[in-house]
């Protein structure tokens, strides 16, 4: 997303085209955030930039506010009540629709009037009245159905999504020292360390991270991932070109708003709604993904059965991170899968296809970690490398942090910690041995002794028999 803010500040005529070329010249040399440089340069004040970035999600009170035709949601009604035996609710539709009471309503009176459906019960309109389908509503079901199988939330446009994801961007958000250290002060590592990582998450741009097995590269990717503040909107799904792409995922994306299907939030969605209910409010994401990355699964997955999309996994990380685990390692060459990504890293865009031949621009908003323990030069050319801003080095553990992290993880399980056979453990294992420290070892070989322990029956304890006992389990060539 490297130009976006820019770009729709220009759309939006808060920005001139020569002073966004200014801001981008006086960043380039500056190495701040876009929108400081705009404001540092007078061209908007502080206050303007702050209400312009200010996330509004009105709730829609009439069907032209979703930015979604009358037939598009007059088919998704009757795809949904169709597959609830042609019989619902206005607060049934609402909520399978996530869409507000009123406008359920409207789009109620348009069927009734076209004879889709009919009334049951009562003629009074309550939350809870009763609808069925007419042999001609199933029939426009059944023929919306076979255009697309789609049911659920109804989507969001395109164009409101990338206006969103722009306003909520990893770019904009404030890290400073205090962030980084709290974020990594469950794990031990050096100033220096900290002090580089700091600024390349705080630049919102391209990681690369290199180092010996065990050295914790995906656990500082992870925490500092996981540590990144604020709270973003995911919209369910989206609407492009008149195709739908399945975008929130449970399994990726955790919901931070109340239980739905709480008795107390199904009385009246339109008493209850504070923003748009086809969002999902969530925190930044994190997405993790390791040797089975493939490049299929960083293009749009159509469904040829269902007619419908599922957004990649890149995607889905959108105002969050997205970890490149095991680099090298993919079932696919490594230049293959950066020369995929070339575009998006470097001018800030993705351009997806859909299967009628429609490209569409998106925002690539994410911090990419790629995650290595091979050689960097092994695997991409210097024309690459210079395109990921960050290359850090996460060298393995000085005894010091070993004996820190070991002693750690005694106190998390529960083990008594003796600093001698720490030093018997280095000794034998380590500087005979010609091995490597590795921060991983310690909490791994510990794992050994309370699982020999349990097979035992005994309280597990940290002496020089179960050290023994674990490192001829855990080590090889020894």
């Amino acid at each position: 997303m490297q130009n976006s803010i820019g770009e729709q500040l220009v759309q939006d005529g808060l920005l001139t085209p020569s002073q966004l070329e200014q801001a981008y010249t006086w960043q380039k040399h500056n190495g701040r955030q876009l929108a400081y440089a705009i404001t540092y340069l007078g061209f908007v004040t502080q206050e303007q930039l702050s209400q312009y970035l200010n996330l509004e999600l009105p709730v829609p009170q009439k069907i032209a506010d979703t930015g979604l035709s009358e037939a598009f949601l007059t088919d998704l009604l009757l795809k949904s009540a169709y597959l609830e035996s042609g019989i619902f609710s206005v607060q049934g539709i609402a909520n399978a629709l996530s869409l507000p009471f009123s406008i359920v309503n409207q789009l109620i009176e348009l069927i009734r009037s076209d004879h889709l459906i009919t009334v049951r019960g009562a003629a009074n309109y309550t939350s809870s009245q009763m609808f069925e389908l007419t042999q001609r509503g199933r029939e426009r079901a059944e023929a919306a159905l076979k255009i697309s199988a789609y049911v659920g939330a109804a989507p969001v446009p395109l164009e409101d999504y990338t206006r969103i994801l722009n306003k909520q961007s990893v770019r904009l958000i404030e890290l400073d020292r205090e962030w980084v250290y709290s974020s990594l002060s469950h794990l031990v590592m050096s100033d220096q360390l900290i002090n580089q990582l700091g600024p390349a998450f705080a630049s919102g741009r391209s990681i690369f991270l290199y180092g010996q097995p065990g050295v914790g590269k995906t656990s500082v990717a992870e925490a500092l991932g996981h540590g990144l503040p604020g709270e973003i909107y995911i919209p369910q799904a989206l609407e492009v070109g008149g195709q739908i792409i399945r975008f929130f995922d449970p399994v990726t994306h955790t919901s931070i708003e109340p239980d739905q299907t709480d008795h107390a939030l199904q009385l009246d969605l339109s008493q209850k709604l504070t923003y748009d209910p086809r969002w999902k409010k969530c925190r930044r994401p994190v997405i993790m993904v390791g040797g089975e990355l493939t490049l299929d699964m960083l293009e749009l997955k159509y469904d040829a059965v269902s007619k419908f999309y599922e957004a990649p996994i890149h995607m889905k990380a959108s105002n969050g991170v997205f970890i490149l685990d095991d680099f090298g390692r993919q079932r696919v060459d490594p230049r293959q899968l950066l020369n995929r990504w070339i575009i998006p890293l470097e001018k800030g865009v993705d351009f997806p296809s859909l299967h009628t031949g429609l490209k569409f621009r998106v925002p690539f908003d994410q911090i990419t970690v790629f995650s290595t323990n091979l050689n960097p030069t092994d695997l991409v050319d210097e024309a690459f490398l210079r395109r990921i801003r960050h290359k850090i080095h996460i060298p393995s553990q000085t005894e010091g942090e070993y004996k820190e992290i070991l002693r750690r993880a005694c106190h998390i399980y529960g083990v008594h910690y003796d600093s001698e056979v720490v030093d018997y453990l280095l000794d034998v294992y380590y500087r005979k041995q010609n091995r490597t420290l590795a921060g991983s070892h310690p909490r791994d070989l510990l794992e050994h002794i309370i699982e020999y322990a349990a097979f035992l029956k005994q309280t597990p304890e940290f002496t020089i028999e179960t050290v023994n006992a674990a490192a001829a389990n855990y080590f090889v060539g020894l």
